[in-house]
């Protein structure tokens, strides 16, 4: 088996997550075939600390570097450097694998530099269900993509569709619609949110024929999406109920595992799924 190095780009909640979790394989057989190699983050001293106890804690290094050091870079850093780790895993014809995969509605020149350079961009599921039978409904023709999502009111805090538009989400009592619209929209007023959205437009039928609406409910304790899809070959309606990470509401405890499968399957002489 071809041994893969990997780089991490954002040593957060997701980040610490998954390459804690690839040096336990490193050393216990997690991953047979992934090898961890650098991280990198803005706190280079906070990065080194979260290692405790790490088996064979890799190096922090800038964003760009990752690409130079490794063959698979994972992004999982704070949308607004998004386009300096995805350019530079790109340019060196990398696979990428993006989590603000928000960013990429925004980036559409990353997929064709991919194809010049030999690149690849893999999206995985993260919080999302169900991306195989829309992914195989695309194949067909998809009439419509609706998701609605709902949070618990920290979990969208800051958010700039909130700041900007002057929504206030504080103290409710019940839930309140915050947004309702296409799926770009949303992950540009969204950007730490509803990456999933974007996801499921790509996976689909583009970002702007899928819809979705956004909810502050003090009523759930978890991020949950409902997504319904109609097309020429099935209907199907979805809800996952993800649990927020305690370092960071704003993403789910199964991102980071999404993460690790993700790595898995490119190494995994069996893969189940589309």
């Amino acid at each position: 088996m071809t041994e893969l190095t990997v780089a991490i780009g954002g040593f957060g909640a997701i980040g610490a997550t998954v390459a804690k979790a690839l040096d336990i394989g490193a050393h216990n057989g997690g991953i047979p075939g992934i090898r961890l190699v650098a991280v990198s983050a803005r706190d280079h001293d906070g990065a080194r600390a979260r290692m405790a106890g790490m088996a064979a804690p890799p190096p922090v290094v800038t964003l760009r570097e990752l690409a130079v050091l490794a063959d698979v870079v994972v992004e999982c850093a704070p949308a607004a450097v998004f386009a300096e780790v995805a350019e530079a895993a790109v340019e060196a014809g990398r696979i990428f694998i993006p989590l603000s995969c928000g960013a990429l509605l925004r980036h559409p020149e990353l997929a064709v530099r991919a194809g010049e350079t030999g690149a690849r961009i893999i999206v995985p599921t993260g919080a999302l269900l169900g991306l195989d039978a829309v992914r195989a409904a695309a194949e067909g023709v998809i009439h419509s993509v609706h998701m609605v999502t709902r949070k618990p009111p920290n979990g969208l805090a800051g958010a700039p569709h909130l700041v900007e538009n002057q929504i206030n989400i504080e103290n409710l009592s019940t839930a309140k619609l915050v947004f309702q619209g296409s799926a770009r929209n949303a992950a540009g007023g969204f950007p730490a949110n509803v990456n999933v959205a974007a996801a499921l437009s790509l996976a689909g039928n583009g970002p702007d024929n899928t819809t979705i609406e956004i909810w502050a409910d003090p009523g759930v304790t978890r991020n949950t999406h409902t997504i319904t899809v109609d097309s020429d070959a099935t209907r199907f309606e979805m809800t996952i109920e993800g649990i927020p990470s305690p370092d960071n509401p704003a993403t789910g405890l199964l991102t980071p595992l999404s993460v690790l499968a993700t790595l898995r399957g490119l190494v995994s002489p069996l893969k189940v799924g589309t």
